[in-house]
């Protein structure tokens, strides 16, 4: 499933621009023109990284990024800043308040689209996008979608995830820990017991097909996916 992502600049042009490559990439792509607008975005539809201008009408990006950085729910989205300042000092401080990453402008459409292919890499290490199945239970990670005998199968973008880790990764047991760093991405801190409460609902979701007692609880270690009791 392609990515998306928010660009937020108080400048059309700019907008349109960034707009107009990464769509000739594959992603999709939102707009705000400031931090409140950009606030409503994510609220409405999170994305899966942030373009950020540093200098923004009202809230600045840099105290927009503080705040994205300090609630639960968007702490963990990638941040790239975006900016006409190339001071080093000034790069600390981006980096400082949470920015994956620093952009100084002008920059080309190819430095741009190298780097937001580096942090979405780094925040979500996922996978290989073909389609696989386990049993009769089928998973498309391109266009996201899971079936049981061709029959639809709804589950949250987590437990989606997660399926797709473990049915790539069979018979093997992984450590919360590590289930952290390979679905949620190694520089996003998500507590270990979020872990179990996505895998309850993993297997909640894949309950009426029976497909929930391949995910297998190790006591001690963790999980694994195994197709043997």
């Amino acid at each position: 499933m392609p990515a998306t992502i928010l660009v937020v600049d108080d400048e059309t042009a700019i907008r349109e621009m960034l707009g107009f490559v990464l769509t000739q990439e594959g992603y999709h792509y939102q707009a705000a023109a400031d931090a409140e607008q950009a606030w409503q975005r994510i609220n409405e539809s999170r994305p899966d990284l942030i373009l950020l201008d540093w200098m923004l009408p009202g809230i600045s990006g840099v105290d927009l990024a503080r705040r994205l950085k300090r609630e639960p729910n968007t702490r963990s989205l990638p941040l790239i800043m975006l900016t006409a300042r190339d001071d080093e000092e000034d790069k600390v401080r981006g980096l400082n308040v949470g920015a994956d990453d620093y952009i100084t402008k002008p920059f080309s459409p190819t430095e741009l689209i190298a780097r937001v292919k580096a942090v979405l890499r780094r925040s979500a290490p996922l996978l290989s996008r073909e389609v696989v199945e386990v049993d009769g239970l089928k998973l498309d990670p391109s266009s996201h979608r899971l079936s049981v005998k061709d029959n639809p199968l709804e589950m949250g973008p987590t437990e989606f995830r997660l399926l797709h880790f473990f049915i790539t990764h069979p018979e093997r047991v992984y450590s919360r820990g590590q289930l952290i760093d390979h679905v949620w991405g190694d520089n996003v801190y998500v507590e270990e017991r979020t872990v179990d409460v996505h895998i309850r609902r993993l297997r909640k979701s894949l309950e009426p097909s029976g497909h929930d007692r391949f995910i297998q609880t190790v006591r001690g270690v963790g999980y694994r996916f195994s197709t043997h009791s």
